[in-house]
């Protein structure tokens, strides 16, 4: 009886833990999942992050580029091995590119606060369009195409800001800038000469004022370090044969200031910026340096430098919709006239270029050249027989395209843009600009040379292209384009001239220079 009533009390003992510990163990009330929600006010893709009243709207695209005869993203065969044509170069270059873009907003009583931001993952044809081992040996920090080996790639940044009660803060496109940057054609090509391009952003504070009736106007303040600086040549350090000599640019003393009043309405659009940007250049006495850059010397402080000056630019520009060729067609196009403010002329999505092309030679001549410096300004110092003071380089140029759609799945444009680049003065009076540069010229290459050339550093590019785009379903596109770019260059006659290697010492006839590039691109937006 004993053993029966400790059974019972033991068995009782286990139902009342067992029935606690599932009491215990009894789920909680869930709280309530928070589902994503669209946010409609900024336009389609856009959601609530959860948990707050921010919308956020992610997206980008996958692109697949070759050009033919040229650089990556259509860079025609204007310089380097490419303008050489030799066997370093290469016949085709290729980018593979998968952009992220990340877009927030919020409403709050001052308007709309955003930030946004854009990153490119990068894989290349090593060395871009070149195996010269000269171009190759470089320190990968500063040639990102170094990057681009087996299982390698590199990322870049483009645009990011913050927009807040008008203002913008951050690495965005300058005020002096148009809606279509450097594609007036939505082309492939990053590279069309003409007018300003800095689609990828410039360090910047601008302000926007919105007037009513589609008209507004903007200022600011930019960094021109990387986006609008092209070189100063101090012509002292020496020339080299393709008639380029090494940068001597100072250091920023102040902003590029920047504006713009715009009009933008339903028959299109028109545009008119400005922009002041100084110019200034290091020291009297330099010595050729690394990297294009002008190095100095222990006498360097003491020699004194050229006072700085103040260039700029202005540019007009247009867009025309509606259109009798079609719906959706337009024509776009932009003027700019720049004084010691070249690359708002000579611009692509990179830095300026200088030219030099070579082709069939004539007059006894081993191949012919043409060439083309692009600078913001020269000095001569007075020590070396100048006047000392800088000399402003005056470039102007134009830019546009049509743009027709021929169904809702086929379209193309027509694009163009011409650039010219002067050095005031005349070869013969060492006060201007061309006597100096023609001086310094004439010292490398021998004055021999004078008898059966003529001096004159003045040239202008042009270029003119067609694409047309295939769109099987919504952003999917495939494109093909060809431009043809031509090289103007003011010398004439012939010279004995040692070029870059591989390039021999020889006979050379100065003249103007054509190249042809072919570039095809698929693109997936998302």
């Amino acid at each position: 009886m004993k053993m029966v009533k400790s059974l019972i009390l033991g068995s009782a003992a286990g139902l009342l833990a067992m029935s606690g510990a599932q009491a215990a163990d009894l789920p909680v009330k869930a709280k309530p999942v928070e589902y994503v929600r669209v946010c409609s006010l900024y336009g389609a893709g856009f959601f609530y992050i959860p948990g707050t009243d921010t919308c956020i709207k992610l997206g980008g695209y996958l692109r697949i580029d070759t050009t033919f005869n040229g650089g990556i993203y259509d860079q025609p065969a204007w310089n380097g091995d490419l303008g050489q044509g030799n066997r370093y170069r290469d016949y085709y270059a290729t980018r593979s590119r998968m952009a992220l873009t990340v877009d927030t907003r919020t409403a709050t009583d001052y308007g709309v606060v955003r930030t946004f931001a854009q990153g490119d993952f990068n894989f290349d044809t090593l060395g871009g369009s070149t195996t010269n081992p000269n171009s190759l040996q470089t320190n990968l920090g500063n040639n990102a195409n170094l990057l681009s080996s087996t299982g390698g790639g590199y990322v870049t940044v483009e645009n990011v800001f913050i927009q807040f009660a008008g203002f913008t803060f951050g690495k965005s496109s300058s005020a002096f800038a148009t809606p279509w940057q450097g594609y007036p054609g939505n082309q492939n090509t990053s590279f069309l000469i003409g007018g300003h391009d800095d689609v990828t952003g410039t360090n910047n504070i601008q302000y926007t004022a919105q007037f009513g009736n589609g008209i507004s106007g903007t200022i600011g303040l930019d960094d021109p370090t990387v986006y609008n600086r092209t070189a100063v040549y101090n012509l002292s350090v020496g020339m080299n044969a393709i008639g380029q000599s090494a940068n001597a640019y100072a250091g920023v003393e102040a902003p590029d200031v920047v504006g713009n009043i715009r009009v933008d309405q339903a028959w299109g659009l028109f545009q008119l910026s400005g922009a002041l940007h100084q110019v200034d250049a290091s020291y009297n006495t330099l010595t050729a340096g690394v990297a294009g850059g002008a190095a100095p010397t222990a006498l360097s402080m003491i020699s004194g430098h050229p006072a700085s000056k103040w260039g700029g630019a202005i540019m007009a520009a247009t867009q025309i919709r509606n259109i009798p060729t079609g719906p959706g067609d337009d024509i776009k196009f932009d003027a700019t006239y720049a004084v010691g403010d070249t690359k708002e002329v000579i611009s692509t999505s990179s830095t300026s270029p200088s030219f030099t092309m070579f082709g069939n030679g004539g007059a006894g001549a081993f191949q012919s050249i043409g060439f083309g410096a692009t600078t913001d300004a020269v000095y001569l110092p007075v020590a070396a027989g100048g006047t000392g003071d800088l000399k402003l380089t005056t470039a102007y140029g134009i830019r546009g395209a049509f743009n027709h759609n021929w169904d809702p799945y086929w379209s193309s444009s027509l694009f163009g843009g011409m650039g010219w680049v002067r050095y005031g003065g005349t070869a013969g009076n060492l006060t201007t600009a061309q006597g100096q540069y023609c001086a310094a010229y004439y010292k490398e290459i021998g004055a021999a040379n004078m008898a059966t050339s003529t001096c004159n550093p003045n040239y202008s590019i042009s270029m003119l292209g067609a694409i047309t785009r295939w769109t099987p379903v919504k952003n999917l596109t495939f494109s093909a384009e060809a431009i043809w770019t031509h090289l103007n260059t003011g010398f004439s006659g012939t010279a004995t001239l040692t070029p870059t290697a591989p390039m021999p010492t020889a006979v050379y006839q100065f003249k103007n220079q054509n190249t042809v590039s072919f570039n095809v691109r698929a693109q997936r937006n998302f």
